[in-house]
């Protein structure tokens, strides 16, 4: 069977408090592990997707709308949806690992690692389809 979830494909939620957001997966787990003897993904996310802005805004305004809220989560594949897209972000893999999830400091420092990777290519502009909310 060919590996679906590959470092850096975006899938969606289908189950559970994010279902319906897009997640990248940072890694992934297909025999599981001994504490989820189930293939799963290792994914971040987006909880809170950044508001519209205008050119008529200020900049504090600005950055004020442009700011994201990020998650990280182990998933279960029955519970992703794949897509065919696939985001570039060198610097994700090295923040999230299986001992992230162990101890809660190490899980708040890799979500503001995520969420400065994440806002610094929303303000560049690429990907825009991925900080947009999905409409269903």
């Amino acid at each position: 069977m060919p590996r679906v979830y590959k470092p850096g494909k975006v899938a969606i939620v289908l189950q559970g408090r994010q279902a319906g957001k897009k997640v990248i997966v940072i890694k992934q787990l297909d025999e599981g592990t001994k504490e989820r003897p189930y293939p799963h993904a290792i994914v971040a996310g987006i909880e809170r997707y950044p508001l519209k802005v205008t050119k008529r805004m200020g900049t504090k305004k600005l950055a004020k709308r442009s700011k994201i809220k990020p998650f990280i989560k182990v998933v279960n594949y029955s519970h992703l949806f794949p897509t065919r897209y696939a985001l570039e972000l060198e610097g994700l893999k090295g923040t999230v690992s299986s001992d992230t999830f162990k101890e809660p400091s190490q899980r708040e420092d890799s979500k503001k690692q995520i969420k400065k990777l994440l806002e610094d290519r929303y303000t560049s502009g690429k990907n825009k389809w991925f900080f947009q909310p999905l409409r269903f």
